[in-house]
């Protein structure tokens, strides 16, 4: 089969897209995206052409960027270019210029998508791509997503970035080529070890070649396995997730004693957690912090991981969306769903509020970090001035708290004991006395 059946019948398989879509084709000036060029071109395709020049290499980035150019004519076709300052942006965002120059394509890519009403975003990645990003997360640790190895189709920019040419190798691009008289331009950083890839590409595979000849073929085939492995994985996670774990409100509660008995416990935690940014070398610390004491933690960019009590509480660091929300030693803020709570240390006399919005405490026996989280059934505290506790939830009833107050009570724990109930009632082993030498102080600025 030649390689314009081989397109067709790949792009028919997957359902990448159409006649009646309007593609970008993502064009660098290489044989990948050249060729990519030319088997939307004859069948008929309706197509743009975006060329991005990162102003890397001098003039030879101008030198590609003016053959992409040329290709608008032969082909009667838009050629959209820009030029990028990527060293800058790099620097500036303190990320490798791999990151920045992604970063700027896609973002560039996203406007276009909208401005020029683009169906979907071509990319040339091939074959030999597909085996050098598999081996590449394998080394790194990815777990079997990252085995499956480079989507025909995944969620970029909505949707629409699609990579048609994954079936196809470098040899048969370059036969191609070769065949139908196109020009393309070399990249001469592609011989160059400093980046991960290429690395893999001229070293490692020439290297294993030499006693595995088939190892792109073996794996390609492997990425095949595992999407199917994949397949019957998620079914599995998903079914064992959703015993596992419960959702309230923006946070998840998974019960420690059913980690500690389980199985494959870092693939589990590795497969959940990977989803709010934890990465896998945080995964032994992970479970090891399964059998720390109640109030440590770890955080990803966007999560943290608590362990509070018998559960391990997963919530969006943005605090005002979560249930439990941390308070560190050093805080003397925090935002909440039903206000602002400031706090105060200090060594001044102590004097006693009566303002319930105000808790006056005696902070020799504050340990942190506290907690403030919404109360629970089972909760219970010694109310100031009683010698005995007392269950919140007859607390509330005895205080003729409406449906709604006992619904949004908030608590603060101390080493687990509760030291207030949030604009109610301080604990009584807690309160100041003539003894007291230091104070805390918490004032709720409430939201309603």
């Amino acid at each position: 089969m030649d390689l314009f059946s081989q397109f067709d019948a790949y792009i028919k398989k997957y359902r990448l897209f159409d006649k009646k879509d309007r593609l970008l084709i993502a064009v660098s000036g290489g044989v990948d995206s050249i060729v990519l060029c030319e088997l939307c071109h004859q069948p008929g395709f309706e197509f743009i052409i975006a060329h991005c020049n990162f102003k890397l290499r001098g003039a030879e980035s101008d030198a590609d960027e003016a053959l992409v150019k040329s290709l608008g004519v032969k082909y009667g076709v838009d050629v959209k270019t820009i030029s990028f300052e990527t060293e800058q942006y790099a620097q500036e965002n303190k990320v490798n210029i791999q990151i920045a120059a992604r970063d700027l394509r896609y973002h560039w890519f996203n406007q276009l998508v909208e401005e020029l009403s683009i169906n979907h975003i071509l990319t040339a990645h091939h074959a030999n791509d597909n085996a050098e990003t598999v081996l590449m997360n394998f080394l790194k640790g990815t777990g079997i997503n990252g085995l499956k190895g480079i989507s025909a189709k995944d969620g970029g920019i909505g949707g629409r970035v699609v990579r048609p040419l994954l079936f196809a190798k470098k040899e048969s691009l370059l036969e191609f080529a070769t065949a139908n008289n196109l020009v393309w331009r070399e990249d001469q950083s592609n011989t160059a070890n400093k980046y991960t890839r290429n690395y893999i590409r001229n070293e490692i595979f020439p290297a294993i070649e030499k006693v595995i000849p088939a190892i792109q073929d073996n794996l390609l085939e492997n990425i095949n396995r595992f999407n199917e492995v994949d397949e019957i994985y998620k079914i599995g996670l998903s079914n064992l997730t959703r015993k596992l774990i419960t959702q309230k409100g923006q946070d998840l509660f998974i019960p420690v004693l059913k980690l500690q008995k389980m199985k494959a416990l870092s693939t589990v935690l590795y497969d959940v957690l990977n989803n709010y940014n934890f990465t896998s070398q945080q995964i032994p610390e992970v479970v090891k912090l399964i059998s720390s004491e109640s109030g440590k933690y770890m955080i990803s960019s966007t999560h943290r991981l608590l362990k509070n009590r018998q559960w391990m509480i997963l919530s969006p660091l943005k605090p005002q969306s979560s249930n439990v929300i941390l308070i560190e030693k050093e805080d003397e803020e925090i935002i909440f769903p039903n206000g602002i709570i400031k706090i105060k240390n200090t060594d001044d006399a102590p004097k006693i509020n009566t303002d319930k919005s105000f808790a006056i405490l005696d902070s020799s026996d504050v340990k942190f970090p506290l907690l403030l989280r919404k109360w629970n059934q089972g909760d219970y505290f010694y109310p100031l001035g009683m010698e005995k506790k007392k269950k919140l939830s007859r607390f509330f009833i005895d205080n003729k708290l409406s449906l709604d107050e006992k619904e949004n009570s908030w608590v603060i724990e101390s080493d687990k004991k509760i030291i207030w109930i949030v604009g109610q009632r301080i604990d009584n082993r807690f309160k100041i006395t003539p003894k007291t030498k230091a104070v805390i102080s918490f004032q709720l600025i409430s939201s309603k």
